[in-house]
């Protein structure tokens, strides 16, 4: 496969660009994270969710610890070329470190974060005490 898609991203001055993910069905929003080309490539050859772990410096594949991995269905760019969007099947049903389906489970409400979602899954039970994406 070539490669050539990767270029036509407009990478910021880190190497990286944000990345959108949603349920392919519902078109819920499910989490926002990072890319650089690496995890773009990988992502797209593994056919699953992979992204750039700013805090590690490392690749994160969706669900390598709580096995809520999320399977790519399609990749989309922004008409800028400079914000992707993945959408996926997502496995388990949680995207979220804390247990909910999406990472944006908080809403304003009367000028306070409320939150939305039910927790579907202890966290701790998932990463074995340490939260991690």
């Amino acid at each position: 496969m070539t490669e050539d898609f990767l270029d036509q991203v407009h990478w910021n001055a880190d190497g990286l660009v944000p990345v959108i993910t949603q349920d392919h069905v519902s078109k819920r929003i499910l989490t926002q994270a990072w890319l650089n080309r690496e995890a773009l490539r990988t992502a797209v050859k593994e056919k699953r969710a992979v992204y750039w772990s700013r805090s590690r410096g490392a690749l994160w594949r969706k669900g390598e610890q709580s096995g809520n991995v999320q399977e790519l269905v399609e990749v989309y760019l922004d008409c800028d070329n400079d914000s992707v969007c993945y959408l996926v099947r997502q496995i388990g049903g949680i995207a979220c470190h804390t247990g909910r389906e999406s990472c944006f489970y908080q809403k304003l409400v009367d000028g306070h974060w409320r939150p939305v979602d039910p927790v579907l899954r202890d966290p701790d039970q998932m990463y074995g005490g340490s939260p991690s994406n």
